[in-house]
C-alpha cells in the first residue's frame, strides 16, 4: 500500500475508534472534542520529539566526559518540542488503571506549558476531569497504535487536521465554523505561493491558512519558520487554543489574536502585509455601521447600511478589509460568498470600485457541498497589487463547479489530481508554460510507472510482487483445480458453455497481458529521449493506445477565460 493510502487508512480507523468511544460513553462531541485534539497534539509532540532526538543527541557537545542535557533549544531548532519524561505519550500509555490519568495528563500538559511561552493557557487540561479513567485509558492507547512507529513525515499533523475536519462535520464547536475544507485553502496557498513575509488571516478559525502555507515553503526544502511570519484575527476563544495547537502540531508559531475584525485591528497591519488568506463569515447583517463606516480599513466606503444602521451585507466589509491590509505588491487569497460577485446596489459599486484598481486577478467558481456547515456554492477571490502590466485589465475566471471528488453522500472535495489541473490553468494564465510541462509530463511518467508495476512492485514488507503475472498463475491454478470436478459433470451440463467462453478468454487475456507488457517497455525507453515541449508531449500518449488520450486528465474539465473585468 502507498504511503498516503496507508495514513489515510490509519486517519479512518483512529478517528473511528474515537468516535465509538464516545457513543458508548456519555459524552457530547462539543465534551470529547477538546481533550480528544489535545491528545493527538500530545502523540504528535511525542512523535516529532523521538524523529529528531537521536540526531540531537549524537551532536551534542562533551565536557569533561560528560555529555551535555538536552535543551528545549535544541529541539526549537527541528521544529520539535522538548518533553520532560512524564509529558511522553509512552509514559502515560503506560500508567495502570489504578493511577489518576487525568492527573497525568495535566501535569504533562502543564509542563509543556512552562516550557513554551507561546502555548500557556491553550492546552487543554481541566477538561480531562470530566472523562472517565478508564475511557482516557482506551483513548491513550487508541493514539498510540504500533503501526503508527512504521510511518513517516507529518503523520500526526495530517491526523490532527483529519479529527479537526470529523469533528466539524459534527458540528462539534462553534458550529463547525472554525474549519475551512483542506482542499480549498490547499488551492488558495498554491495559487498565491507564500515564499516569505507577513501572512495575515483576518479571521483564522484553526489555523488551516497558515500550516498550508508553511507547506508550500518547505516543498521548496526551505524552512517555514524562518521565510513566514503569521499573524491570526479570531472571535472565540476556544478556536484560538485550536488554531495555536494546530500551529504547534505542524512546527509552527502564530501571533494569534482575540479580536472582531470588524471593529478591531490590534495587529495594526494595514497596507503592510504580503499575504492575507482568509474564510469569512458570509453574508453577515449585523455589522454596526456607526462603528466602521470611518475605519481606513474600508477605502471604497461602506457598501450600504439598512434601516437598523447595520451594514446590509458584510461581504464587502471583508473583502475591503483584505484589500486595505496588502503592501504594495501583495496578494490575497480567500473564500467568498458566491452572492459578492453579482450582488446589486451599493455592493456593486464597491465591486467597482474595486475592479477598477487592476488589483482583482483570478477568481474560481466552487459547487456546492464543500462545506461542512453551508450547502451553498462559493467562489475564491485572488487579489494582487503587484499584478504584471500585461494582465492589468484581464481577469483570469474558472468556472470549477463541475470539478469535484465526492468524499460522502453530502461533502465534496478536490482530489490531488483535480486541484493540480486548476493550478495548471493558473500557471498558463501567468505565462509559466513550463510548470505545465512539467505537470503533464509528470503524469506521462506516473502512467508509464504505474504501468510497470502491472508486473513487478515492492509491497510494504518490501517484497517483491508481480500481479498481473501472478493473477494470471492464479487463473490457471484455479482452473486446474476445478478440471477434476468438472470431468465429473455430464458434457451438456449447464456449466458447458460458460467454461467454454473461459477457456476463450484466458489465452486472449495472456496475449494482451503480454502486449501490454511490451508497450510499456516500449514506452519506458521513449521516454528516455522524450522531449517536454507541447507538441512532442503529445506522441507518447498516442503511440500508448489503448491507454487514455491527455483529455482524461481533464475529465469535468473547468470551462475558464481570460477577460476584462466589467463590475
Amino acid at each position: 500500500m502507498a504511503q498516503l493510502e496507508h495514513i489515510e487508512a490509519i486517519e479512518k480507523r483512529l478517528w473511528s475508534a474515537a468516535d465509538t468511544l464516545r457513543a458508548n460513553s456519555n459524552y457530547a462531541s462539543n465534551e470529547y472534542f477538546l481533550p480528544v485534539m489535545g491528545l493527538v497534539f500530545l502523540r504528535h509532540a511525542y512523535s516529532r520529539y523521538l524523529a529528531v532526538k537521536g540526531g540531537i543527541e549524537a551532536n551534542l557537545p562533551k565536557r569533561g566526559g560528560k555529555t551535555r542535557p538536552l535543551t528545549k533549544e535544541d529541539f526549537s531548532q527541528k521544529s520539535a518540542i522538548f518533553l520532560q519524561p512524564k509529558a511522553q505519550f509512552d509514559t502515560l500509555v503506560a500508567l495502570p488503571d489504578s493511577a489518576d490519568r487525568a492527573k497525568a495528563i495535566i501535569d504533562a500538559m502543564e509542563s509543556i506549558e512552562a516550557d513554551y511561552e507561546n502555548l500557556r493557557g491553550v492546552l487543554p487540561k481541566s477538561e480531562y476531569q470530566e472523562l472517565d479513567n478508564a475511557v482516557l485509558g482506551q483513548l491513550l492507547r487508541t493514539l498510540n497504535p504500533e503501526e503508527l512507529k512504521r510511518v513517516s513525515g507529518d503523520v500526526f499533523g495530517r491526523i490532527y487536521e483529519y479529527f479537526l475536519t470529523q469533528f466539524a462535520d459534527q458540528k462539534a464547536h462553534d458550529g463547525g465554523e472554525f474549519f475551512t475544507p483542506v482542499s480549498l485553502v490547499s488551492l488558495i496557498a498554491n495559487v498565491l505561493e507564500p515564499k516569505g513575509g507577513t501572512v495575515l488571516d483576518p479571521a483564522c478559525g484553526s489555523g488551516g491558512m497558515f500550516v498550508q502555507s508553511a507547506r508550500v515553503v518547505e516543498r521548496r526544502h526551505e524552512n517555514p519558520t524562518e521565510k513566514l511570519t503569521f499573524y491570526g484575527l479570531e472571535k472565540n476563544a476556544t478556536t484560538i487554543r485550536l488554531a495555536k495547537m494546530n500551529l504547534a502540531v505542524h512546527g509552527l508559531e502564530g501571533d494569534i489574536q482575540k479580536a472582531i475584525t470588524y471593529y478591531e485591528d490590534p495587529h495594526e497591519l494595514l497596507r503592510k502585509a504580503d499575504f492575507v488568506m482568509a474564510n469569512p463569515p458570509f453574508n453577515v447583517d449585523e455589522i454596526d455601521a456607526d462603528k466602521v463606516k470611518s475605519d481606513p480599513r474600508l477605502p471604497f466606503g461602506l457598501p450600504g447600511v439598512n434601516k437598523k444602521g447595520k451594514v446590509s451585507n458584510g461581504n464587502y466589509v471583508w473583502i475591503s478589509y483584505f484589500y486595505s491590509y496588502l503592501n504594495e505588491q501583495g496578494r490575497a487569497g480567500f473564500v467568498m460568498s458566491s452572492q459578492a460577485s453579482s450582488a446589486g446596489r451599493d455592493e456593486a459599486k464597491v465591486r467597482q470600485k474595486l475592479v477598477e484598481t487592476g488589483d482583482v486577478d483570478v477568481m474560481v467558481a466552487i459547487r456546492s457541498n464543500f462545506f461542512y456547515t453551508r450547502t451553498v456554492p462559493c467562489e475564491l477571490w485572488f487579489l494582487n497589487r503587484g499584478k504584471p502590466e500585461q494582465h492589468r485589465d484581464k481577469v483570469l475566471m474558472i468556472d470549477a463547479r463541475n470539478i469535484y471528488r465526492k468524499v460522502t453522500r453530502k461533502i465534496y472535495d478536490f482530489s490531488p489530481e483535480q486541484e493540480q489541473n486548476l493550478l495548471g490553468i493558473v500557471w498558463l494564465y501567468r505565462g509559466e508554460t513550463g510548470r505545465y510541462l512539467d505537470l503533464v509530463a509528470g503524469y506521462c511518467q506516473r502512467m508509464l510507472a504505474e504501468g510497470a508495476a502491472c508486473f513487478t512492485l515492492k509491497d510494504d514488507d518490501d517484497e517483491t510482487v508481480e500481479p498481473l503475472p501472478d493473477f494470471i498463475g492464479a487463473l490457471a491454478t484455479l482452473r486446474g483445480s476445478v478440471e477434476p470436478f468438472l470431468k465429473a459433470l455430464a458434457k451438456d451440463a449447464p456449466h458447458t458453455e460458460p467454461l467454454k467462453e473461459l477457456d476463450d478468454a484466458i489465452p486472449l487475456l495472456k496475449a494482451d497481458v503480454e502486449a501490454f507488457r511490451k508497450s510499456v517497455s516500449e514506452q519506458q525507453v521513449a521516454w528516455g529521449q522524450q522531449k517536454t515541449t507541447n507538441g512532442e508531449l503529445k506522441k507518447p500518449w498516442t503511440a500508448s493506445q489503448p491507454w487514455p488520450r491527455p483529455a482524461a486528465i481533464w475529465s469535468n474539465r473547468p470551462t475558464c477565460s481570460t477577460s476584462s473585468p466589467a463590475a
